[in-house]
Order: C-alpha cells, then structure tokens, then sequence
C-alpha cells in the first residue's frame, strides 16, 4: 500500500479539511415537563491523524458526544461535519452512505459476528458496501492488529484482546476518515488494555488515521494527543499530550 489514509482521500489542489468539527452542539432529551440537557454547547475539532480522548464522570455525556460526532445521533441545536461535509442536512439514507465510507466504530463489546472467521468479520464492511476487498491492503492489516496466525479463527476461538484488534482492523478496512471508539478497553484486563491502546496510536500514527475514543482509562494520557473533559454536558478543560497524574487530578476536579 502506499500513501497515508490522508493522500488517498484528500482532494487534490486542496486543503485537507479537519476529519471531524462540532460546533456548539446541544442535546436535550425529554420533554417540557422533564427534560435532560446532555450536551450545553460543546465545540470540539479533531485533526487527521489526531488521537483526542474524550473523558469525563459517569452522566458529563460522554457517550452522548461521541454518537452525535458519530452521525448516530442528531443534536438539539449546532452542527457536526466529518471530512468537511456538514451532517445536518443529510437525509438518513445520505448519512447511512457517509457513516459507511468515512467512519469506523469500535465498541466495548467488540460486536463481531460469531459465525464469521476473524478475516470475514474485518471486511464485512465493504462486504456490504458491494466493494471487492484488496487482498493486499486486507493483509496488511490483518498483520497489522497481530492476528496473521488467528485469520480464520470464529470470534469464540479468540481471547477479548485479539476480538477487539479484530474490530479495529474492521473499523480500518474501509479507509474511514475517522475511527469512534466506544470504551474500546472496557471489557478487557489491564494488559490486553494497554495493548488496544497502542495498537490506537500506532494506526494513528501509521495510517494518519483520526481516532476519538470515549475512555474512563487514565492509561489512555500515555497514547493521546489531547484529552478533553466533559462535566454536566460541558467541555471544560483540555490537555495536550499530558501525563497519568495531571488527568487524574483534571478528573478529580471536575468530579
């Protein structure tokens, strides 16, 4: 394969839009009765090739931010756009096609199809995008994650750390501008942990890939670019590369 993610997707002539931008989004949930405001105005930009962790006490809305980056869900107010292109004048069958061919998800409980071997699980997405797979690039990627010897092993046949390199090769395999990934260390022990962690850096590091993942972990300041934290649906800090020890007490602060 040659070239970054960013040189085959990037127009040519032109300036390579950030991979994804949130603009004052808001969330309400309820009605005038009773109402949740999960989101108050969250503005966020992610780089290509940026790592931004996303953190938070449990109800800051989180998971919330990153469905609505994702396209999975619509904000009450503001926008979102991946790659340039805005999401909230897609109708659901324009946004299906976008989620499709420029964003790659990662969750905590892996998601695979137990009847597929590792290597059909990972280009099911183009699969079902009607496109042929590159046996090249489809090797690549399976010696990427490490699972060259498990290829043809059922999701049953592999431990949780090896079905979550499962389905970031998935969430690779289509060239997506950016990866969301959901807790992706939440279901594993503290070594398969760190290992998903840096396999997340690595990909963003090889392929200029853009990953934004919802974490809980402190380990995750050691692979980040930037952390954001989120309090009562807010942002309200930001670190670059930071250490264990200033997360840890940023969370502390905001708890």
């Amino acid at each position: 394969m040659s070239g970054t993610l960013a040189d085959r997707t990037a127009p040519r002539g032109s300036e390579v839009p950030p991979a994804v931008v949130a603009t004052e989004v808001t969330r309400r949930f309820g009605d005038a009765t009773n109402t949740v405001d999960a989101l108050r105005g969250v503005s966020l930009r992610a780089s290509r090739g940026e790592l931004v962790g996303i953190m938070g006490p449990s109800g800051s809305g989180k998971s919330t931010l990153l469905h609505i980056l994702a396209g999975l869900d619509r904000p009450t107010s503001g926008e979102v756009s991946i790659g340039g292109r805005a999401l909230s004048g897609l109708r659901d069958r324009d946004l299906t096609m976008l989620r499709r061919s420029q964003v790659g998800f990662v969750f905590q409980f892996f998601n695979l199809l137990p009847m597929l071997t590792a290597e059909a699980n990972i280009v099911l997405p183009l699969k079902l995008a009607g496109e042929r797979p590159d046996p090249a690039w489809v090797d690549e990627l399976i010696g990427r994650v490490g699972l060259s010897e498990r290829r043809g092993h059922l999701p049953s046949q592999l431990s949780g750390g090896q079905q979550q390199r499962v389905a970031i090769a998935r969430a690779l395999v289509t060239r997506p501008t950016v990866i969301f990934a959901d807790e992706p260390t939440g279901n594993l022990d503290s070594h398969s942990g760190t290992e998903i962690l840096e396999l997340l850096r690595a990909s963003a590091q090889s392929y200029h890939q853009t990953v934004v993942m919802v974490t809980h972990e402190p380990r995750v300041a050691t692979i980040a670019d930037r952390i954001v934290l989120l309090a009562d649906g807010r942002l309200v800090d930001e670190l670059s590369h930071p250490s264990i020890t200033a997360v840890l007490q940023a969370i502390e602060q905001v708890s």
